[in-house]
């Protein structure tokens, strides 16, 4: 079955020119010109990847992110946009997009990225459009620790067994089911900072340069000027550290990162 994608463009050259080549390449392309059609389309009918450019009149880009995450749906998100400055790409990332292209474009780059997209989703507990077990809280800057109410018996009773656990700083993590824990504390992590997690979580101990990051979380470099990984690091501080607790994510500079207890 081809996969199903939903483009969301108010140049109507430009949208043609892409639902053609999207066409070609195999999507099963739904083309509409504003962001209320979008969020319309996506209820009535999820697709398997949306591309959204960010600049639309009404409900722009970033609107249509930002109510899909609010919603739980983490069908994978790809922004078109004009504007180049890392604060912009920064906000789409807030937004909870997955990632984006810069206008003007190669139309084989957007094929590249949303390949590598629908990779990360692919797997049993990763489908797009849905909540993963983890929680998610919407956009991939939310999310947080377990609720009032949940006692630390109830966060162990509920852990898978051991073996299938993988370890490492404190932190216990379950890729199947995709969850993980600091302590006795269930951490609320989207799709990309649990798979950044696991990877770091895979290699404690070793120091992980950018590109190999890159190459393993997006499926790409983004380039040496790019923020994203710092942008996600961050997002994986904030829910991993506690007070009075040592910091697990270790910045080494001009290298990459390392997960590890000191």
């Amino acid at each position: 079955m081809p996969q199903t994608l939903l483009l969301a463009e108010d140049d109507r050259a430009i949208r043609h020119a892409l639902e053609r080549a999207l066409t070609l390449e195999g999507y099963q392309v739904t083309a509409v010109a504003d962001g209320v059609e979008a969020l319309a389309q996506a209820h009535k009918s999820p697709p398997d990847v949306l591309v959204l450019d960010v600049m639309m009149p009404g409900i722009d880009g970033l609107q249509v992110c930002r109510v899909l995450r609010a919603e739980g749906d983490r069908t994978p998100i790809l922004m078109l946009t004009a504007l180049v400055e890392t604060a912009d790409r920064i906000a789409g990332l807030d937004a909870g997009a997955d990632d984006y292209v810069v206008k003007p474009f190669d139309v084989e780059e957007v094929f590249a990225r949303l390949r590598a997209l629908l990779r990360r989703t692919s797997s049993p507990t990763g489908t797009p459009g849905t909540t993963g077990a983890t929680g998610g809280t919407g956009s991939d800057a939310g999310g947080g620790p377990a609720g009032p109410g949940s006692s630390a018996a109830a966060v162990r009773e509920s852990e898978p067994p051991a073996e299938r656990l993988l370890t490492a700083a404190g932190l216990r993590m379950d890729p199947q089911a995709r969850r993980a824990w600091r302590g006795d504390r269930e951490l609320e992590l989207t799709r990309t900072e649990f798979e950044l997690l696991e990877l770091l979580v895979r290699n404690a101990g070793i120091v992980l340069d950018h590109s190999t990051i890159y190459d393993r979380i997006w499926g790409y470099d983004f380039g040496p000027g790019s923020k994203n990984l710092a942008v996600y690091v961050g997002y994986l501080r904030r829910k991993l550290d506690e007070p009075g607790a040592p910091q697990l994510i270790h910045t080494v500079r001009g290298v990459g990162y390392v997960l590890r207890e000191d």
